[in-house]
C-alpha cells in the first residue's frame, strides 16, 4: 500500500479519483493499493517562544535562541491563549494513520518551497523515516497528474528545496519573535511586530511617503514652435528646458512672425517593440493592479482557485519562461485561447506556425515555468475569476505573437539659433499590441498629445506658424500602488547605491512571488499602513514605527536582499544551512540590542475633565484613558474594532465628545469604510458617520 499526501482536501480528491482510490473514509481515500490524504495547510509549525520556557516578555531573555527549534501541531488564538488547533490535531493523528498503514509516501503537496515544507514538518513531527518520492506537476489537469505519477522523482532531490524553506521559517522566527519582543519592551506597547522582510518593506513606503511629502517643486520652461505644411503641422520642441523664466522670456522674444527654421536633420528608422515574456506571479499581480485595481493577495487568491479548477498551471512561480517540450503543446493551447470572444477576431491574425519564442528559454525556468492556461474550459467563473483567467490567457496570445513593428521619425531644425526636435512614431503592424490594444502599452515615441503628422525634407526652410512657452514643474516619485510596491520588492537590488551591494542582489528581491503579498497584507493587518485610492501610504503608527527603526539594520533592503538570494544558494546546493542561520543568530543578537536600546517618549499622562462625571479627571496612558473618580468607572481602550486610536484621537474624543474622520475602519465583510467615533448615552464608543452632502436642486 502507497500513502498519498496533498495539500488540501479538494487536490486530494482528484488525486484519489485518478489513481483509483474511490473508498471513501474520514480525512481520506483508499483503493487500488493507495490510501490518499492530505494537509490543512501548514498544520505543523515552529514552536512559540512559552514551549521553550520564554513565559514573559523581558530584557533579560532576549536575544531567545532556540536550540533545537521544535515543531508543534498548528496553534491558535483562545481566549485562555494559545492552544491546539483542534482540526489540525484531527488531521494529524489521520495521516498518521495513513502512514503507519503503508510501506511508502507520494508527496503531493503544492510543488514549490511551501509545499515542501508543510510536508517535510509532518514527516517529521510524525517521526517517520519511510521512503518517499515526489509527485512534481505544474497543473491539476487529470493528464498531468497521470504524467507526473508515471515519472515520480526521488525525494532527495528536493532536499536542498526543504532546507532553504526550512532555513527561511526559522530566519523568520529569530528576527520575528526577537525583535517583536524588544521593541514591546522598549516603547512599553504590545501591539506592535518587526518582522525580517516586512520591516524593510514598511521602510520603503515610509521613506518613499517622506520622499513625496517633502519633495519641493521647482518651475521650468519648455519652448516650442509649430511648422506648417499644407493643412497639415508639427511641433518642434527646444531641446533644452529653462531653470529660469528670464532665459525663457528671452528666447521666446528672439521668435516673431518673420522667423524662418531651417530642417537640419531627418532620420526614419524602423523599429520594433518586442512582446512580452509570459506572468509569473508578480508581473500577474502587477497588471491586475494596474488594469483592475486588484491588490495582489487578491490577485494571488484568485489565481490559486483557478489552478484547484485545473484552469491555469502553478501560480506561484518566479519564472517568466517555458521549455521546449512545454512549447509543444503551445500552439494547441493558442487555439482554445482564440476560441474565446475576446480574443476571436485578433485569433484571425495570429500565424501559430511561426509564433514569437521570446518566452522559451529551459535554462531560466526554476521550480515551475511561467504561468499558462491549460486547455481545460472555464465554466462558472465569477467576475473576479474571469478577469484574472482572461488575464493569463490574453498574455499567452501577447507572448508568441510578432513584436510591434513602427516607423521612428526624428527631425531636428534651428531657428534663430535656437535648436528644436520633434520625435513621433507610427505604427505599421501592431503585432501583439492588438491583443489588449491598451495605452498603457505605448512608448514614449508616441506622445498621447497633438504634436502633428507634417513631414518635412532635410535643409528645408519653413516659415514658423506660431510658438509658445510652456510652464511646467518638477514632480515628486509617486506614492507605491500594489503594483508598484512589489516592483520595488523584486528588483529592491537595482537601486541600492552601494555599488558592491547593488552587484550581491541584483537577481535578488526582498521575498518571494508567493510570500510578497502576504509580506503587504500583514503590513495592512498591524495597522502600519494604508489605502489612499490606489496609493499605499503610511499610517501614524507605520511611520512612527520607521522614525524608530530607520537606521538600524532591521529596516536595511540591502541586507534582506543579500539574505534572500542566501536561501537561493541553499535552494541551488552552494550555501550550508548551518552557515545561513548562524548569520542571522548573530543578527538577532545585534537588533536585539538596538531595539532594546532605543528611547520612546514617555505615554502623554495628559489630563482631561471627565466628561461622565464631571468631577474626575481622565489620564491617557498607553493602552487606556481612565477615570481616575472610582465611582465613575469611565474607561476608553485604545483599541477599537481593526484600529488603535491615537492620543490625538483620544485628546478630541475627551474634549469635544467626537474623534474627526477616521479612515480606514472594517466591517465584518473586509469592505473599508470611514467614520468618527464618539460616546452613546452609557459612555461607551459608538461609530459616527458623516451625514451625506446634498447638493442644489435636489
Amino acid at each position: 500500500m502507497k500513502a498519498i499526501i496533498a495539500e488540501k482536501p479538494s487536490v486530494g480528491m482528484d488525486i484519489a479519483r485518478v489513481v483509483g482510490a474511490t473508498e471513501k473514509k474520514d480525512g481520506y481515500f483508499t483503493g487500488n493499493g493507495y490510501m490518499v490524504t492530505w494537509a490543512l495547510g501548514h498544520l505543523v509549525s515552529l514552536a512559540l517562544p512559552g514551549t521553550y520556557g520564554y513565559t514573559k516578555t523581558a530584557a533579560e531573555d532576549l536575544p531567545m535562541i532556540p536550540e533545537p527549534f521544535r515543531l508543534v501541531a498548528r496553534q491558535i488564538k483562545t481566549a485562555k491563549g494559545m492552544a491546539t488547533d483542534i482540526a489540525a490535531g484531527k488531521q494529524l493523528k489521520i495521516i498518521d494513520e495513513v502512514f503507519s498503514k503503508c510501506d511508502s509516501i507520494i508527496v503531493a503537496t503544492d510543488a514549490g518551497r511551501e509545499g515542501e515544507l508543510i510536508f517535510r514538518w509532518i514527516y517529521s513531527y510524525l517521526g517517520y523515516t519511510k521512503p518517499f518520492q515526489r509527485l512534481w506537476i505544474s497543473s491539476l489537469t487529470d493528464e498531468a497528474i497521470r504524467e507526473g505519477m508515471a515519472n515520480l522523482k526521488k525525494g532527495s532531490e528536493y532536499d536542498s528545496l526543504y532546507a532553504a524553506a526550512d532555513s527561511r521559517a526559522k530566519a523568520d522566527w529569530l528576527v520575528g519573535m526577537n525583535a517583536s519582543r524588544a521593541l514591546a519592551i522598549a516603547s512599553g506597547s504590545a501591539n506592535s511586530s518587526i518582522g525580517r522582510v516586512q520591516t524593510p518593506t514598511l521602510a520603503m513606503i515610509c521613506a518613499r511617503f517622506k520622499e513625496n511629502r517633502n519633495f519641493i517643486s521647482t518651475p521650468y520652461w519648455q519652448l516650442h514652435i509649430t511648422l506648417k505644411q499644407g493643412d497639415a503641422h508639427r511641433q518642434f520642441v527646444h531641446t533644452e528646458d529653462f531653470k529660469k523664466k528670464e532665459d525663457a522670456e528671452t528666447a521666446y522674444k528672439r521668435i516673431t512672425s518673420d522667423s524662418v527654421a531651417i530642417i537640419n536633420k531627418v532620420e526614419r528608422k524602423r523599429a520594433f517593440q518586442q512582446a512580452p515574456l509570459l506572468y509569473d506571479l508578480t508581473a500577474l499581480q502587477k497588471d491586475c493592479n494596474i488594469h483592475y485595481d486588484l491588490p495582489a493577495d487578491k490577485t494571488l487568491s484568485i489565481a490559486q482557485t483557478l489552478y484547484e479548477k485545473k484552469l491555469i498551471s502553478y501560480p506561484r512561480t518566479g519564472s517568466r519562461y517555458i521549455s521546449e517540450d512545454v512549447m509543444a503543446h503551445i500552439p494547441a493551447l493558442l487555439e482554445k485561447v482564440t476560441a474565446m470572444p475576446e480574443f476571436s477576431e485578433y485569433g484571425l491574425t495570429l500565424d501559430c506556425s511561426d509564433l514569437n519564442t521570446r518566452s522559451v528559454d529551459a535554462t531560466k525556468v526554476t521550480d515551475h515555468h511561467a504561468l499558462i492556461i491549460t486547455g481545460v474550459a472555464p465554466e462558472e467563473l465569477t467576475e473576479a475569476e474571469s478577469v484574472v483567467y482572461t488575464m493569463i490567457a490574453g498574455r499567452m496570445l501577447e507572448a508568441f505573437s510578432p513584436p510591434c513593428e513602427k516607423e521612428r521619425l526624428l527631425m531636428e531644425c534651428v531657428c534663430e539659433g535656437l535648436d528644436f526636435r520633434s520625435q513621433s512614431a507610427i505604427i505599421i503592424n501592431p503585432g501583439w499590441r492588438g491583443v489588449f490594444a491598451r495605452n498603457e502599452d505605448r512608448e514614449k515615441d508616441e506622445p498621447e498629445g497633438n504634436g502633428g503628422m507634417a513631414a518635412f525634407a532635410e535643409g528645408e526652410e519653413i516659415p514658423v506658424m506660431g510658438h509658445g512657452l510652456a510652464q511646467k514643474r518638477t514632480l515628486p516619485k509617486p506614492l507605491y500602488t500594489d503594483a508598484t510596491l512589489l516592483g520595488a520588492m523584486e528588483n529592491c537590488g537595482k537601486e541600492v547605491s552601494d555599488e558592491q551591494a547593488r552587484e550581491a542582489v541584483k537577481d535578488s528581491g526582498i521575498g518571494t512571488p508567493a510570500t510578497r503579498a502576504a509580506i503587504i497584507t500583514t503590513l495592512f493587518k498591524r495597522d502600519y499602513i494604508e489605502r489612499s485610492g490606489k496609493s499605499i501610504r503610511p499610517t501614524e503608527k507605520g511611520l512612527y514605527l520607521y522614525e524608530s527603526v530607520k537606521e538600524m539594520m532591521v529596516a536595511d533592503v540591502e541586507l534582506t536582499g543579500t539574505w534572500e538570494k542566501a536561501l537561493a544558494q541553499i535552494e541551488g546546493h552552494t550555501l550550508d544551512t548551518d552557515a545561513f542561520l548562524l548569520s542571522i543568530k548573530g543578527y538577532a543578537r545585534k537588533v536585539t540590542e538596538e531595539i532594546l536600546h532605543l528611547k520612546f517618549p514617555e505615554p502623554s499622562s495628559h489630563t482631561f475633565a471627565c466628561p461622565k462625571c464631571g468631577t474626575g479627571s481622565v489620564v491617557i496612558k498607553s493602552k487606556v484613558a481612565k477615570c481616575d473618580n472610582e465611582g465613575c468607572g469611565l474607561l476608553v481602550f485604545r483599541k477599537f474594532l481593526n484600529k488603535e486610536l491615537t492620543g490625538q484621537h483620544l485628546e478630541q474624543l475627551l474634549s469635544s465628545g467626537s474623534t474627526k474622520l477616521i479612515k480606514g475602519f472594517k466591517g465584518k465583510k473586509g469592505v473599508s469604510f470611514d467614520a468618527a467615533i464618539t460616546f452613546d448615552e452609557g459612555f461607551n464608543l459608538k461609530l459616527s458617520f458623516p451625514k451625506p452632502q446634498s447638493g442644489k436642486g435636489k
